[in-house]
């Protein structure tokens, strides 16, 4: 199964500070990249589990006694890795981009190169797809998903021209969903446009700013002090979460001060933003707009 090079492979893991006997925990396996890397730095007394909800992801399952693939979202990180018996690990990866396979396959429904029913569920098991999204949301849901996730100007037109088309046929395919809404994009930019629309789409369906956050706030009490976390984010939602997070343990407001003026949060950022070179860019173009920030358990 093809799964592309996983992006800022290298400085994601180094930024891990691997010790070879900790226990580390990949969030988001796909197609196994960084969880390889992991391996390699870990001893025999090392532990790493994973978590991928997509259960294409299994085909890819590690063999390695050290390992264990954990086929659930991590916004229940916790309480699987209680169920292993693990209270607290020395770091965890995670890269929040949808894999280069889920794109790839037609039939998912993620990319707007493919006629494909509208999907875009990353687990399957899932009961709200882009099908639904589409055909029963109201007016003014669609707007505002339009404008908070893909930051679209035209959102307005956008959610009233799929209402008032649906009323007569249901927008069931990613061609149906394109052709009727080209008309709206600015000339020249269609694809970038449409490649907007279908983020805001997927990121509706799959919950992924609400998994985010439930995911950080559950880190702090996961990793141990000292531990790492090393985090890839695609769009400046996620950035600006785990930014802020990292920043005062908060997605909103400021920290509050004791009466010293000193304010208390569970990390501390380790560098400033890392971003691809310009040579992984042009070796793998889904890198262009990676982010990762590395920050230390205080």
């Amino acid at each position: 199964m093809e799964y592309h090079n996983p992006v800022l492979l290298k400085e994601s893991v180094d930024g891990l500070a691997i010790k070879p006997d900790g226990i580390y925990v990949d969030v988001t396996f796909g197609g196994g990249g960084h969880s390889r890397k992991i391996l390699e730095r870990l001893g025999p007394e090392g532990k790493l589990y994973a978590f991928d909800q997509d259960k294409d992801a299994l085909e890819n399952k590690i063999d390695d006694n050290r390992f264990t693939l954990i086929n659930e979202n991590f916004r229940y990180l916790k309480r699987f890795l209680r169920f292993y018996g693990v209270k607290q690990v020395d770091g965890i990866l995670g890269d929040f981009g949808v894999s280069s396979h889920q794109f790839n396959e037609a039939e998912r429904g993620f990319s707007t190169r493919f006629d494909a029913k509208l999907d875009m569920r990353m687990n399957q098991g899932d009961k709200l797809s882009a099908y639904e999204v589409i055909n029963e949301y109201e007016e003014e849901q669609l707007k505002k998903l339009f404008y908070a996730y893909a930051d679209l100007k035209n959102a307005p037109k956008l959610a009233r021209t799929i209402v008032s088309e649906r009323k007569n046929n249901p927008i069931e395919t990613s061609e149906q969903l394109n052709e009727l809404l080209k008309p709206l994009l600015f000339k020249g930019k269609e694809n970038k446009i449409l490649a907007q629309i279908y983020q805001a789409i997927r990121i509706e369906v799959n919950q992924e700013i609400e998994v985010l956050k439930e995911f950080l706030l559950q880190t702090e009490e996961i990793i141990k002090p000292d531990g790492r976390m090393s985090l890839i984010s695609y769009h400046s939602l996620e950035d600006r979460l785990v930014k802020r997070y990292i920043r005062s343990g908060l997605f909103e407001g400021e920290p509050e001060k004791d009466m010293y003026g000193n304010i208390s949060v569970p990390f501390k950022k380790v560098n400033g933003l890392v971003v691809p070179s310009k040579e992984e860019i042009k070796q793998n173009n889904r890198a262009r707009s990676a982010k990762l920030r590395v920050a230390r358990k205080l």
